[in-house]
């Protein structure tokens, strides 16, 4: 955003943060509608939405709909997101990344996502660290206790972590302070625990996968294995360490578990290798583990 639009927006909306986002998708519609050329007349006819609409949307005056903001975005051709990211816009060289990577399949950008931690020396700074993820129930606490106590290093559940930082439960978190509030508190942690120990394993939140920023530094900082169990061993396990909310209420509990882990298995894919529990031994799974720490740092 321009200076002269920053002023302008603060002027008008004082402190408001959804005026001054309304302010700021304004802005780039203007910018991005004048880098194509397109006057407002023309823009308006392309994309179907008045004139008369666009002067108060480019103001940031206009509290426009979604379905509307598609409209232009199409008739200037750039993706919608480009309009409603939020904070300063991407500088241009990042543009043209992106823009060859959307033309790359994911076989290929699995690739380049390895090269780029070995160029970035994550591998290298990743010291003895293993992080374990995957659902719950997959058996991270039990097989991190195990790990840790045979390799002689500190386990560290990082929802506790969470808990202790925030001085209440996860699900008070939640209902407290909400999704956003839990994922800074997550990746706090998280960065903490990083900078403080040179050799641990810790135990991950099944989630902790679907926030890009917090995975992307877990799988740099750490060697990082899946903990893989059929859906109904997931379920059994939880349940049969008396947990039975999962169950209370929800006659789609297995539907639901099935739907999370399949949304889920292209990010637990990205770890550095997977471990399969399912019906096997706790020794048999902390050997295995105990000898892929073995293997990569022979690697490094």
């Amino acid at each position: 955003m321009t200076t002269q639009a920053s002023s302008r927006n603060g002027a008008a909306t004082g402190s408001d943060p959804g005026n001054d986002y309304l302010g700021l998708v304004g802005d780039r519609v203007r910018n991005i509608r004048a880098r194509r050329g397109m006057t407002r007349k023309i823009l308006s006819r392309d994309s179907g939405v008045s004139e008369r609409y666009l002067a108060e949307l480019e103001n940031g005056r206009g509290n426009i709909s979604i379905m509307l903001l598609r409209q232009i975005a199409e008739a200037m051709h750039v993706p919608i997101d480009d309009l409603v990211r939020e904070g300063p816009d991407m500088p241009i060289e990042l543009s043209l990344i992106l823009e060859q990577l959307r033309r790359l399949d994911s076989g290929a950008l699995n690739a380049l996502h390895h090269q780029l931690q070995e160029q970035l020396g994550a591998s290298r700074s990743r010291g003895d660290r293993i992080a374990l993820i995957g659902l719950r129930g997959a058996g991270k606490s039990t097989l991190g206790q195990a790990l840790a106590d045979r390799l002689q290093v500190p386990f560290v559940q990082l929802n506790k972590e969470i808990e202790a930082e925030a001085g209440m439960s996860l699900s008070e978190v939640f209902d407290l302070f909400g999704q956003a509030a839990f994922r800074r508190l997550e990746r706090q942690c998280l960065d903490r625990v990083v900078d403080g120990h040179e050799q641990v394993v810790i135990e991950a939140g099944g989630s902790l996968v679907s926030e890009p920023a917090t995975f992307e530094r877990l799988l740099s900082a750490c060697f990082t294995v899946w903990l893989q169990a059929a859906p109904e061993e997931h379920m059994n396990r939880v349940l049969a360490q008396g947990d039975h909310r999962p169950m209370a209420g929800n006659r789609e509990a297995m539907t639901d578990l099935r739907r999370i882990l399949d949304g889920r298995t292209a990010l637990y894919g990205k770890a550095d290798a997977t471990v399969v529990t399912s019906g096997r031994s706790i020794d048999d799974c902390v050997d295995e583990l105990a000898a892929l720490r073995r293997r990569d740092t022979r690697a490094r």
